[in-house]
């Protein structure tokens, strides 16, 4: 396995950066001060990726790539920005600084894809193309019905879901059903640094103006896809909605987003002009806690893939797998289903993946199961179902419902369930 040194400060960052990396199939090493950071590089083997914080407390990320490769070391070192503003950006990645860089409040979205780019791509369990994995669920056969729908028209779409829930290839999708295939595909981050503007000394228009410009240009007649929408900054919502409103580019705009937008608008942070304007359809993404009959799909079709790769007999999955994984809540959806699933593939050398051989994340950040006890109103709906999805195990509801098993039990009397 490839090993990610990680240089944080933060101690939560740091654990929710080795969480995402090792079920990547990743060897997170991760310290605090730019000393001990020099210590482990000494020790890194070939292949090997640092992953810093762009201002440390005795260094930053831009000194770490200067000293390792003063001392002879050339691993690629991954800035962590707070804001992707021009000034930051210049910073850390000129002179042979950064190679590139991740925004905070981005972590979970961009670490392991942007590791992955820098990783030798032998050592990399495996990495997924941007295909739909096909399942049988009736939400997912509504949301293909979605994509054939919009497709059939020019309308802009916002994709609502979690993250990793494949939100990417679906608006991939809708683009190769369109009549605009034969059409550029521009695909953006929001949160990225492809939306910062470049200074141009010769132009008196903005320079963010002039780069979300020249994005549109390059998708002329085909589609721009804008991943986590939601990350735009209020000068970029300002720009994209003037390009909008005053040129009428013929270019249609697909965004993804979480449903932090929807209050994003309410608060009024982000402009609800444009919200209108992106979202003239919209497709709604389940989590996977919800589709959980999914799973068997989705886990034979990475099996499949890892056996490919490897060149060797498919694995398969035992009942006792089985079960753990829908029981599970997945807070990063398919995408950490991919990581669970690689992983025991890689570690497990029989031919068949039992639970024992599965290993879970116990560094997520906080998110709703969709089970917590939180509304009193809805406590009898939610523990039926936990005791349902749980298949009448206590402990394993109780664990979903983020509750002790005593405090289910006086529950389950107080509704009178069985």
């Amino acid at each position: 396995m490839n090993k990610v040194l990680i240089v944080e400060a933060s101690e939560s960052d740091r654990r929710l950066m080795s969480g995402l990396l090792m079920r990547a199939g990743y060897e997170p090493i991760a310290v605090d001060k730019m000393e001990a950071a020099k210590d482990e590089v000494e020790k890194l083997p070939p292949g090997a990726v640092i992953v810093a914080d762009h201002r440390l407390p005795d260094g930053s990320a831009k000194e770490l790539a200067y000293w390792q490769k003063g001392e002879g070391f050339s691993f690629p070192v991954i800035a962590i920005v707070n804001n992707l503003n021009g000034s930051d950006l210049l910073e850390v990645m000129s002179d042979g600084g950064a190679v590139n860089v991740i925004q905070r409040a981005a972590i979970d979205k961009q670490l392991v894809e942007t590791v992955g780019k820098y990783a030798k791509p032998e050592n990399i369990v495996l990495q997924l193309d941007n295909t739909l994995i096909q399942r049988s669920s009736k939400a997912f056969r509504k949301i293909e019905q979605s994509i054939e729908r919009v497709a059939a028209t020019n309308a802009n779409c916002i994709i609502f879901g979690e993250s990793g829930m494949g939100k990417e290839q679906i608006a991939r999708k809708i683009y190769l059903q369109s009549n605009r295939t034969q059409k550029p595909l521009i695909v953006l981050e929001a949160g990225g640094a492809a939306l910062v503007g470049r200074h141009d000394p010769e132009s008196d228009r903005s320079e963010m103006l002039n780069r979300i410009e020249g994005y549109f240009q390059e998708a002329k007649g085909g589609t721009l896809v804008i991943k986590n929408v939601q990350l735009l900054t209020f000068e970029k919502q300002s720009v994209l909605l003037h390009i909008l409103e005053q040129e009428h580019p013929d270019v249609r705009i697909i965004c993804t987003a979480n449903s932090s937008l929807l209050k994003m608008v309410a608060d009024e942070t982000f402009r609800d002009n444009l919200f209108f304007i992106l979202r003239q359809t919209s497709i709604s993404v389940p989590p996977l806690r919800e589709t959980t009959e999914d799973i068997p799909d989705i886990a034979a079709y990475l099996l499949t893939r890892y056996a490919q790769k490897k060149r060797q007999l498919k694995k398969r999955l035992d009942a006792s797998a089985l079960k753990a994984l829908k029981i599970y809540p997945f807070p990063g959806n398919v995408r950490e289903l991919k990581d669970v699933i690689l992983f025991a593939a890689f570690h497990t050398p029989n031919d068949a993946i039992s639970e024992s051989d599965l290993s879970f994340s116990q560094s997520e950040p906080e998110t709703d199961s969709g089970f917590k006890l939180q509304d009193p109103a809805m406590e009898k709906a939610k523990i039926t179902a936990a005791l349902e999805q749980a298949e009448g195990n206590k402990t394993m509801a109780a664990k979903l419902l983020k509750i002790d098993r005593s405090t289910l039990y006086i529950k389950m009397r107080q509704y009178g369930l069985k």
